[in-house]
């Protein structure tokens, strides 16, 4: 039997597939951070709130992933 050869991608391709999967997590964190702000309203304003500070804890691991993975610098 003959191994299959794995194509390799190229850091571009890398890099857009990352930003596809990533988008996602932004997305998460936004809907999260919203429906902590419609709680706020609605239930009051400490479990909303909480549910706000879940969605803002999201988006700092969405950064500090983006910021490991691509190695950021000023």
């Amino acid at each position: 039997m003959m191994a299959k050869v794995k194509k390799r991608l190229t850091q571009h391709e890398e890099f857009e597939i990352m930003k596809l999967v990533l988008d996602k997590f932004l997305w998460l964190g936004f809907g999260i951070m919203a429906f902590g702000l419609y709680t706020m309203f609605v239930v009051g304003f400490a479990q909303g709130f909480t549910v706000a500070v879940v969605g803002a804890v999201i988006l700092v691991l969405f950064m500090a992933m983006l910021l490991k993975e691509y190695e950021v610098v000023k």
